[in-house]
């Protein structure tokens, strides 16, 4: 592996971030939104399916119990 000079790192490092396309504020908000539902639909999902399979059991449970 080649040693870089440090200005020269540093030079090659401000190139690649030119290159970067960042998201726009706009891009970020709906995205940031996106997560929060979609989070928020997990958890309601997980929430049922728990309570179906405590149901359950505490009705299987309850006829042999």
């Amino acid at each position: 592996m080649a040693i870089t000079n440090p200005l020269q790192f540093i030079q090659q490092v401000r190139s690649e971030v030119s290159k970067v396309v960042w998201p726009t504020r706009r891009e970020v908000f709906l995205t940031t939104v996106m997560v929060f539902i979609m989070a928020a639909l997990t958890a309601i999902f997980f929430s049922l399916v728990d309570l179906a399979i405590r149901g359950g059991l505490q009705g299987l449970l309850g006829m042999f119990g």
